[in-house]
């Protein structure tokens, strides 16, 4: 005898219930906790980058014209007053530098004669600027009244507040690794494209190119290449030079992958539907081979990002990159070997940039792990 059983239903796919691609994506990305986590710390870290001239309360080139500020350790902010433990609004206290006689080392201390409650939107019109290029304005989130220095982050060999130079410099550092992703894209998706679909000669020369590249160290490269610009150079003019060169010299990688995408995908039916159907060659690369080659390129993308950051701290710890008045984390830690082995234990605060690199770099690979896992087909069942 035997036993009607009921078919098992199985829950509907979410494709199936009409969600499009992104949402799909964007289900998947949302499961990857490391990912979320690491987006949320590059959205923080790009809105201070584009706020960076309100969130500082200096100037980026704004340094003392005495030693009394040069290596000032981070200033201690107050919410309670030490004498009478009463609580209070913010406030600083100005500091006295002195050289002790027998270390010859510098020492600050504070003055406790007057205090200097920190402010928030200060407006300071001996420091305007120009938000996104646009606006102007003399707007700064906090600051203190002069005499008193409020250096959240210490400062450095000139001075200068190292919070200011921080969020300025990631201007720099956070953007030359997109433009620079951007770069490799344009040149390695339409050279790779261009060499997998024609074929012949075209692709002879466009494979030995990249060999050539490849065979070179980017480092060297690099450093040869930057040399090569007058110290002169207008520092704008040095960091799209940089942007530039970084991304000439590593569309190699991308250019190979694209055309072995391109070679798999030419005798594919679609593709030769969309021949017999007259469909010009232009818009069979670009309408029906490239779009699915989408998630490569996107999580290809993400994982090259921090490389280019790091690459261009590279280049201007060394001297060869981003130059004064301007900042990027990388010519921030070139400080570092100023004082020698004393930079680590007597003004550790000058290896603060150091950690927003590693703390960018680990976002973006945690972004790309989940962009990767988001995109992967297999293992959205």
């Amino acid at each position: 005898m035997t036993v009607a059983t009921q078919p098992i239903i199985q829950p509907l796919e979410p494709a199936a219930r009409g969600q499009s691609q992104a949402q799909v994506v964007w289900a998947q990305f949302k499961k990857h906790q490391l990912a979320i986590f690491g987006a949320l710390i590059l959205g923080m870290l790009y809105l201070g980058a584009i706020f960076a001239p309100f969130i500082a309360p200096y100037g980026m080139a704004e340094y003392s014209t005495t030693d009394i500020t040069k290596y000032h350790p981070p200033t201690k902010v107050y919410f309670r007053d030490p004498e009478t433990g009463r609580l209070e609004l913010p406030f600083v206290y100005a500091s006295k530098r002195t050289l002790n006689a027998e270390s010859f080392q510098t020492t600050y201390k504070e003055d406790r004669s007057a205090k200097y409650p920190l402010q928030f939107f200060v407006h300071r019109p001996n420091e305007p600027y120009k938000f996104l290029g646009l606006i102007s304005s003399d707007l700064h989130l906090f600051g203190v009244d002069a005499p008193g220095k409020v250096f959240l982050l210490g400062s450095d060999g000139y001075g200068r507040d190292l919070f200011t130079r921080i969020w300025y410099g990631a201007q720099i550092s956070l953007t030359i690794g997109i433009i620079s992703t951007l770069v490799i894209n344009v040149f390695g998706v339409v050279l790779g494209g261009i060499a997998g679909f024609y074929r012949g000669w075209l692709d002879n020369i466009i494979m030995r190119c990249t060999e050539i590249l490849a065979a070179i160290p980017d480092i060297f490269l690099l450093i040869a290449l930057t040399a090569l610009l007058p110290q002169n150079l207008d520092p704008i003019l040095v960091f799209y030079g940089i942007v530039i060169m970084l991304g000439v010299i590593n569309w190699g990688g991308l250019a190979r992958v694209m055309r072995g995408q391109i070679l798999a995908m030419r005798d594919a039916d679609f593709v030769q539907a969309a021949i017999a159907l007259g469909a010009s060659e232009a818009r069979v690369i670009g309408r029906h081979m490239l779009p699915n080659n989408a998630s490569f390129l996107i999580v290809n993308a993400s994982l090259a990002i921090p490389g280019f950051i790091l690459a261009e701290s590279g280049l201007s710890f060394i001297g060869r990159g981003i130059r004064e008045p301007y900042s990027s984390w990388g010519l921030l830690l070139n400080d570092v070997t100023q004082g020698g082995f004393s930079s680590f234990t007597d003004r550790p605060w000058v290896l603060i940039p150091g950690f927003f690199i590693v703390l960018t770099i680990l976002s973006w690979n945690f972004v790309g792990d989940g962009l990767r896992d988001a995109l992967d087909p297999k293992k959205r069942r």
